[in-house]
């Protein structure tokens, strides 16, 4: 049961509904039973820990599920190894893994209760990904892709996440029309920029996509 007392089949339902009006394909239904799992973990664990500020099931389904879906759906082909860079909660780094299985998703945080629930959810959901319990920029290999969203410091984060892709990957910050120059900029040189990619939800929010040039 959710923490609504709705079916947890009624949430696959809803969220295929959210997906089908944002433009997107519906999920399978192995993958709206994971995402069923994976509400009803953040639900149990959010009462505890302050993992999202969004507390409703409409509102984590509608901003942040939608959201992180549609960016696992608009991220180039051909990536083997994604970095999702101060995960939190896990968006967008958890729906990448659940609608891109051929992708191995490290999930960094360093805050060790947002640590310990990705762990659990990489249990329960069987996710072919790992969690790196500590600061992104400690790590000492290079990612096909990294992302990042509503991190603390973005630029910051940026310049960071921009030396952990490798030569001829991606790096996908999710930011906002209004905040898209800065987050270019804090990038530095050496990538290419894709027209933004907007996502649903409002807010002017955009996936951002630049390939590093070898």
């Amino acid at each position: 049961m959710t923490g609504t007392g709705e079916s947890p089949r009624s949430v696959g339902v809803r969220l295929s509904a959210l997906l089908t009006k944002a433009g997107l394909t519906p999920l399978s239904a192995s993958q709206a039973q994971a995402f069923e799992s994976y509400l009803a973990l953040l639900l149990r664990w959010n009462a505890r820990l302050n993992l999202t500020a969004i507390r409703d099931e409409d509102g984590i389904l509608s901003r942040h599920f939608v959201e992180s879906i549609a960016c696992a759906h608009s991220l180039p082909p051909g990536i083997a190894t994604l970095l999702d860079f101060g995960s939190g909660a896990g968006f967008p780094g958890i729906p990448i893994a659940l609608c891109r299985p051929e992708i191995a998703v490290t999930l960094a945080e360093s805050q060790g209760k947002k640590a310990a629930f990705l762990q659990e959810a990489v249990r329960v959901l069987g996710l072919r990904a790992t969690v790196h319990p500590g600061r992104a920029e400690a790590l000492t290999v290079e990612f096909d892709c990294v992302t990042l969203r509503a991190v603390d410091r973005m630029a910051e984060a940026v310049r960071a996440a921009a030396g952990l892709v490798a030569p001829g990957g991606w790096l996908a910050p999710i930011t906002t029309g209004v905040d898209l120059a800065a987050v270019q900029a804090a990038a530095g040189s050496g990538f290419m920029w894709q027209s933004p990619v907007s996502l649903p939800g409002g807010e002017d929010r955009v996936l951002a996509l630049a390939k590093r040039e070898s």
